[in-house]
Order: structure tokens, then C-alpha cells, then sequence
């Protein structure tokens, strides 16, 4: 009853539909809100991209990259200035744009995660992954995870049958009719 039958049947003017296919669609916008609530948040992406720690792992490369801009690719480009500027002016220059890059980074990833959150709408993507979802696919992917639980369902289903069909017996063999 929770997959099967996937596609609504009409037996006797009653209609059956498997519980997680009728529901998909309200299944995949719930799960969208929750992951978009609950589990992903902007303002979680937000901290991790302007987190100083983050950005001062990525501080060795930028100034490696300055550096080779400095040495190599100025002079290339305004061959004049390179007559100019010598090891000394080149790591002062270099400290000066890494503190201003510094200052500059954490702004720019906390600008650059407001965009981010106006163009992607992690409800809606995930709403519509899981909304195209086959029936096969939703039931497989539900079976990975809760597995145990619909175990337990069907052991669980089947005693209290058993104790009932047990209560009616008796019910009926014990009590005058």
C-alpha cells in the first residue's frame, strides 16, 4: 500500500493508489522546504564562504598568484615599469594588495552569497528532482534508507493480524450466538 499500485485503479468504484506515489509531488515539496530550512540555509553557505578561516586557506594561493603577477606578468605588459621595480618594491607591493585583499575578501563572498541566494532556490531544485523521480526510483531510494523501519512495519502488521484474528476466533466460538 505505500509504492503499489503506482498508477490509480478503480476496483468495485474504489480507488487504489500506492500512499508515496499519490503523494509524491507533496512529498517533494516538503522535502524541499526542509532541506531548504532545516538543512541547507544561506545563511549556513553564507558563514562558510565568509568564514576568515576558509579565506585564509585560500591566502597562500591568491598571493602566490600576486606574486607571479607582480614578477612575471606586469613586466610583461608594461615592460617599462619592470625596469622600475625591484624585489623590495615587489613584496611591498605584494603585502599591501594581500592586507587589502583581506579586508576585501569577506565583503565580497558575503555580496557573492546574496546573489547566490537570489539565483538558486535550493527548494525549488530540489522539489523538482525529486518531483521527477520515477516511482521505481522514489521507491528504491526510500527502501535504502528506511528499510528496517517498513521490516518492523510488516513483522509488527502481521502479529497484531494474528492477535486480532486470534480474538475474533475466540469472540466468536465463545460467545453465544
Amino acid at each position: 500500500m505505500l509504492f503499489h499500485p503506482k498508477e490509480p485503479k478503480r476496483i468495485l468504484g474504489i480507488t487504489f493508489h500506492g500512499i508515496f506515489p499519490k503523494r509524491q509531488k507533496k512529498f517533494a515539496e516538503k522535502l524541499g522546504k526542509m532541506v531548504s530550512d532545516e538543512f541547507l540555509s544561506y545563511e549556513d553557505i553564507e558563514q562558510k564562504i565568509a568564514n576568515p578561516q576558509n579565506l585564509q586557506k585560500l591566502m597562500p594561493m591568491i598571493e602566490g598568484h600576486v606574486d607571479k603577477f607582480l614578477r612575471d606578468k606586469l613586466g610583461d605588459e608594461m615592460p617599462f615599469l619592470s625596469l622600475f621595480i625591484g624585489d623590495k618594491t615587489i613584496r611591498s607591493l605584494k603585502k599591501i594588495f594581500m592586507l587589502e585583499l583581506e579586508i576585501l575578501f569577506p565583503q565580497l563572498m558575503k555580496s557573492y552569497a546574496g546573489h547566490l541566494q537570489e539565483e538558486l532556490d535550493l527548494e525549488k531544485i530540489v522539489t523538482e528532482k525529486v518531483s521527477a523521480f520515477s516511482s521505481d526510483k522514489l521507491e528504491s531510494i526510500l527502501y535504502q534508507i528506511m528499510s528496517k523501519e517498513f521490516r518492523f512495519v510488516e513483522i509488527l502488521g502481521g502479529v497484531i493480524g494474528f492477535i486480532i484474528g486470534i480474538l475474533q476466533v475466540l469472540l466468536t466460538y465463545f460467545l453465544p450466538g
